[in-house]
């Protein structure tokens, strides 16, 4: 049986996609293969994951 590995989600306001840098968080977010929570006002609003993970999550049965 293969053992899945633990995911540690970073976290992000949502101040700097106000400020204009959301380019530079995807980016970071598709090269890294990161998940990242977006939080507003200290509340998880909304979760960001790259492509490829999202293709991954399809090809495993993922109920998205």
């Amino acid at each position: 049986m293969s053992q899945k590995k633990k995911i540690i989600p970073d976290y992000e306001s949502v101040t700097p996609f106000l400020k204009g840098q959301a380019s530079k968080i995807f980016k970071d977010v598709a090269t890294k293969d990161k998940v990242l929570i977006v939080q507003k006002q200290n509340k998880p609003q909304n979760v960001i994951i790259s492509y490829e993970r999202y293709k991954r999550l399809v090809d495993e049965g993922a109920d998205i």
